[in-house]
């Protein structure tokens, strides 16, 4: 049995995607980002809820550089 590593791809999500203005599309892709940064940002929050929101932000940064440095696989 193959284990996936992402879900399989929702054909009708890219179509409608395929159907968006080249401003739309970066809007979508700007508020995915946002809501992958509150969930990291909720998650620290509750790891280090004594922490100012200059240092949060600066937690959310080291946590986003953290991965970009990460290599992929499984």
């Amino acid at each position: 049995m193959t284990a996936y590593r992402f879900d399989p791809v929702d054909l009708e999500q890219v179509r409608s995607w395929g159907r968006l203005t080249p401003g739309q599309r970066i809007q979508v892709m700007l508020d995915a980002r946002e809501l992958a940064v509150g969930f990291i940002r909720g998650r620290l929050r509750q790891q280090y809820a004594d922490l100012s929101l200059g240092e949060l932000n600066l937690k959310v940064l080291e946590e986003i550089a953290r991965v970009q440095r990460t290599p992929p696989g499984p």
